[in-house]
């Protein structure tokens, strides 16, 4: 396999998690387990550009299909956050009833909404049916396709330019992640900018988040290298942020290399604390394998240890990082008798590979759980709060990433 954005052989494996289905690829009914398709899920690293990346197994189309099942409004959390960007990016850039916004990804308007009360003119790119519906259902024109340089073209046309160019937890769900960027190029305005957050690598490395990786994910991105994918598309990067978001995210600030926006400290900063990390070294990756395998270790060593104990283990949250750790560490349905889950997206389906059960919140005290994993251990102080509120049954909580950790709610 060659590199997606510069093209160089690849030879250096960070990580190879063996065989799973795709992450979101829900189990209507129990017919549905003896023809469900599996895939190789291994992770590269780009030793000339160090862009670090899935194998090529799976086209996007097979994974973001018409009923992809995530919808973002689903979390209180995400949606303060989304409020709050809004705000920040609306005075930031002086947004008004002039301006265009285009979000790609746009999911089911959980963001774009902000704009829609505001009266800022907007405009959603998505390319998955079921929670593109959602976002129309909130007054949000929405583009259902994928995002690419071709279509950045179309929209600049039929709408004009954009002033901004919302990107959140995108950029590392593309396979030509270099189309993809160029298409911010060809939409953006003179004076416009655009914002993209995605996870860093630099806490997946040095927080164990392996449970991140799964085949959605083509790439797994720190400042350094996209800084040089939107250089290579004539895009400057003139601020970055840190984010306690999906574990530790970046959202970075970019305009046209030519724009009067003025290069903040943080980006030099940001950058050191990558190189520091040792991100752009083969050892730190061939090292992360081995924590990884001791994390499943452990993780199914609880389980199988709570299982002869006669203790009932159920699962918080059919989220994608949970399948990771669920089918790395080679987790059944034996072991967790059920998962729990708000959105009714997921609900009555079954997990992909490991086939549990996923059932509505006001099911698990019939469980009478012992234990509660968490699987979205991002979010973990929200779903506490949430089930102490609206349960009358006392367990103890457990995730396993960074390190199994067990806990009082």
């Amino acid at each position: 396999m060659n590199c997606r954005h510069c093209g160089n052989e690849l030879a250096l494996e960070m990580v190879n998690l063996g065989c799973s289905p795709a992450s979101n690829a829900y189990l209507r009914d129990k017919d549905a387990f003896k023809n469900e398709i599996t895939y190789s899920l291994r992770v590269l690293v780009c030793e000339q550009c160090w862009l670090v990346q899935t194998d090529d197994q799976v086209e996007a189309e097979a994974l973001f299909t018409d009923e992809y099942a995530y919808f973002s409004s689903v979390s209180a959390s995400w949606l303060k956050h989304a409020k709050s960007y809004t705000e920040v990016v609306t005075q930031k850039l002086g947004l008004n009833k002039d301006s265009l916004v285009v979000e790609v990804a746009s999911n089911d308007g959980y963001l774009l909404q902000n704009f829609v009360k505001n009266g800022i003119p907007n405009l959603g790119v998505e390319p998955t049916a079921a929670v593109a519906r959602a976002a129309k259902a909130r007054g949000i024109n929405v583009i259902e396709e994928f995002f690419d340089t071709r279509l950045a073209n179309v929209i600049a046309m039929d709408y004009g330019k954009a002033d901004l160019i919302i990107a959140n937890n995108v950029l590392a769900h593309v396979p030509d992640i270099n189309s993809f960027v160029q298409g911010f190029k060809e939409l953006l305005s003179e004076a416009g900018t655009v914002t993209l957050e995605f996870p860093s690598l630099l806490n997946i490395v040095t927080q164990n988040q392996f449970d991140t990786i799964y085949h959605e994910h083509y790439s797994y991105l720190n400042l350094c290298v996209v800084e040089e994918i939107l250089s290579k598309a004539g895009l400057k990067v003139y601020d970055v942020e840190e984010l306690s978001t999906h574990g530790g995210s970046l959202r970075v600030w970019a305009s046209h290399q030519e724009s009067s926006h003025h290069v903040a400290p943080s980006v030099n900063e940001v950058k050191q604390k990558e190189i520091d990390a040792k991100l752009f070294e083969p050892s730190t990756y061939l090292a992360f394998s081995e924590k990884v395998t001791q994390i499943c270790e452990e993780f199914k060593a609880f389980l199988v240890d709570a299982k002869l104990a006669g203790k009932t283990v159920v699962g918080y949250g059919a989220a994608a990082k949970g399948n990771t750790l669920l089918n790395t560490a080679g987790v059944k349905n034996n072991l967790i008798s059920a998962v729990f889950d708000s959105a009714p997206s997921k609900q009555n389906q079954y997990l992909p590979g490991s086939h549990i059960p996923i059932l509505p919140p006001d099911a698990i005290e019939s469980y009478k759980p012992d234990y509660v994993v968490i699987f979205p251990w991002n979010i973990k102080d929200e779903i506490c709060q949430y089930l102490a509120t609206n349960s009358r049954v006392n367990w103890k909580y457990c995730i396993a990433i960074p390190n199994l950790e067990i806990f009082d709610g």
